[in-house]
């Protein structure tokens, strides 16, 4: 980026150059020292005349010209090595500069310049530095034909947009990091937004802890929670359902193996009613683990034969504590979602089909709102959801292509193996590991990639780093961006909102960019709470007896209309007739516990009379 003058012996094709009369003040600087990943460059920090010419700056990409190459570099130290100011005469300065890669002029006339990694020609001392020209920068980041969408601009050059190749970004997973108030949700929900209008085949699950995604995609998502949450107990793995009963605690492996041998009882029980024994092996043996429906009644039955048999005397008391739990689990209403009456049927399709959206309706995003679900609950939740996603991109042969986004992501996957709960953390980094042979993508969004499982961070092949003020937290991100961009990172600690530096396989080469500004009204969070309060508000007009009740969540009791049949009780979903009237003359069985009837006001809550 000179002057073309007839004694020069730089580049032969047209540099976008002004005037050829220009003076020499276009050249900013001439290299003074290189070595293979740096290079010095002797400047001045003013003119002839004294004044500032603020020429040099930090985060700056300048490029040294070499005549048949242009070798690209970034400012990340500028310094003066008296360190004194003189007034009277010029400052000399030295500039550091980190070599990024070499731009090259197509071989056709009228081609674009091409941008190439590796370094071929180093700079040799008293090569001339200059202002980087708007088509090389355009060069660097080119992501040589790949479908890409774009996230914003540049902060070097705001005329340049940022681009990502959306392909590569979804396929090796991303990651997007920054303490809190950066914007890392407005920005998830911008690359979201730009996702779905370039792939929309793809369909995105997002773990949201704090309710905040569902108002800034309206027009993509269904919105599931507690209440409209429907997910079978039964769906369950053995280790995802004593995780609910124990509630986060240790489990008593006692117990545990009680269920392991108890359940696929229960199961049987619902596939052949009249099934007098239950073969534990051949080719129609169930396990604990097998997503078949059964239910809770004919597991308590079973505890109940247990407890009663002679040769089950020092099992007594573990039986007694599982009934108990089992009660609890089913007859507490934040736990409604899994032991609701009308999942015992056989609906999985139906439950998968609305979580997943297949079909989608034109609505590819469910936003799972998990603040208002027992925080012990919570992992089992994730785990069965991972599981599931993987499950359904491997057996479809490809053909479903899923995200699951996980905002908070230390909280299912904590660098501390013991922290955590473990089949979450194998799910998720089975998707991470295997995910991409199959079409089952990862995204994962925190704010502490210090405290992070290393492993599933180190297969997110895209980078999003925003601001982050720990120390521990800039090292782990350092530990996983290329050598020659290292330097890229110093600024990691005072980059501005809505600012980023992304590197990785979803673009050409590492890039600080600000990201598009959002309307106010699809900021995630932004209409969380209607009608908020005034900052001056006293607080005399809060509604306790609403926040209490919904604190309680325990549904009103209902009365009893005149015309209400009463529920057969003998007959349970899945034998032969249900829903059907009720033969005369048959009396419900005294051994029965209502407690587990099928009335759907009443299923897993004991009754109001007790």
């Amino acid at each position: 980026m000179f002057v073309e003058r007839e004694v020069s012996g730089g580049e032969t094709t047209s540099q976008e150059r002004r005037d050829a009369g220009q003076s020499d003040k276009r050249i900013l600087g001439n290299v003074v020292r290189c070595d293979g990943a740096r290079a010095t460059i002797a400047a001045f920090a003013d003119d002839a005349e004294g004044a500032v010419t603020a020429q040099w700056k930090v985060g700056r990409m300048i490029s040294i010209n070499l005549g048949s190459t242009r070798t690209v570099g970034l400012v990340y130290a500028i310094g003066k090595s008296d360190l004194a100011w003189n007034a009277e005469s010029q400052n000399p300065i030295e500039v550091s500069v980190e070599l990024i890669g070499e731009v090259r002029d197509a071989t056709e006339p009228g081609g674009k310049p091409v941008f190439d990694r590796g370094i071929t020609n180093y700079p040799h001392i008293g090569a001339i530095a200059h202002y980087i020209r708007n088509r090389d920068l355009q060069a660097v980041y080119d992501l040589a034909g790949r479908r890409s969408i774009t996230v914003g601009s540049l902060s070097q050059d705001e005329a340049v947009d940022a681009n990502i190749a959306i392909d590569d970004t979804l396929a090796r997973h991303f990651a997007v990091v920054g303490t809190t108030g950066v914007g890392k949700s407005t920005a998830v929900s911008l690359l979201l937004r730009k996702t779905l209008a370039a792939r929309p085949d793809l369909r995105v699950l997002i773990l949201d802890p704090h309710n905040e995604f569902a108002a800034s995609l309206s027009e993509h998502c269904v919105k599931v929670d507690t209440a409209s949450l429907d997910l079978p107990f039964w769906l369950f793995r053995l280790e995802e359902f004593t995780e609910v009963l124990f509630r986060g605690r240790e489990a008593v492996p006692e117990e545990v193996d009680l269920l392991r041998d108890l359940i696929p009882v229960a199961k049987n029980l619902y596939r052949n009613p009249n099934a007098g024994m239950f073969l534990k092996r051949g080719v129609d043996a169930l396990t604990a683990d097998t997503p078949v429906p059964y239910r809770i009644a004919d597991l308590v039955r079973q505890i109940d034969e247990r407890i009663g048999m002679l040769e089950s005397k020092n099992d007594r008391p573990a039986l007694k504590a599982l009934k108990t739990r089992i009660e609890q689990a089913s007859a507490d209403p934040r736990y409604r979602f899994m032991f609701n009456s009308r999942l015992i049927e056989d609906t999985i399709h139906e439950t998968i089909g609305n979580i997943f959206r297949v079909p989608h309706h034109g609505r590819p995003v469910t936003c799972f709102e998990m603040a208002g679900m027992p925080s012990e609950v919570v992992n089992s939740v994730c785990s069965v959801l991972a599981r599931l996603a993987f499950d359904l991109a491997l057996w479809s042969n490809g053909r479903l292509k899923l995200l699951l986004l996980c905002e908070e992501a230390h909280r299912y996957m904590p660098a501390d193996s013991k922290l955590g709960f473990a089949p979450t953390r194998h799910a998720l980094s089975r998707i991470a590991k295997e995910g991409r042979k199959y079409g089952c993508y990862l995204g994962i969004v925190t704010q502490r990639p210090g405290e992070l499982d290393p492993t599933i961070l180190s297969q997110c092949s895209t980078v999003f780093a925003m601001r982050l003020a720990n120390e521990q937290d800039q090292a782990i991100i350092r530990s996983a961006i290329a050598d020659s961009s290292a330097s890229t990172l110093s600024f990691l600690s005072s980059m501005g909102q809505r600012e980023a530096i992304a590197f990785g396989e979803g673009v050409a080469t590492t890039m600080r960019l600000k990201f598009e500004k959002l309307d106010p009204s699809l900021i995630p969070g932004s209409v969380k709470y209607v009608g908020d309060v005034p900052a001056d508000s006293s607080g005399d007009d809060v509604d306790l007896a609403a926040i209490v009740g919904r604190l309680r969540n325990v549904p009103k009791p209902q009365q009893t209309a005149a015309f209400t049949e009463m529920a057969d009780t003998d007959r349970q979903a899945g034998d032969p007739g249900y829903r059907k009237p009720a033969a005369p003359g048959i009396q419900p069985s005294d051994d029965f516990d209502l407690r587990y009837g099928l009335k759907s006001a009443t299923f897993g809550m004991r009754p109001q009379n007790e």
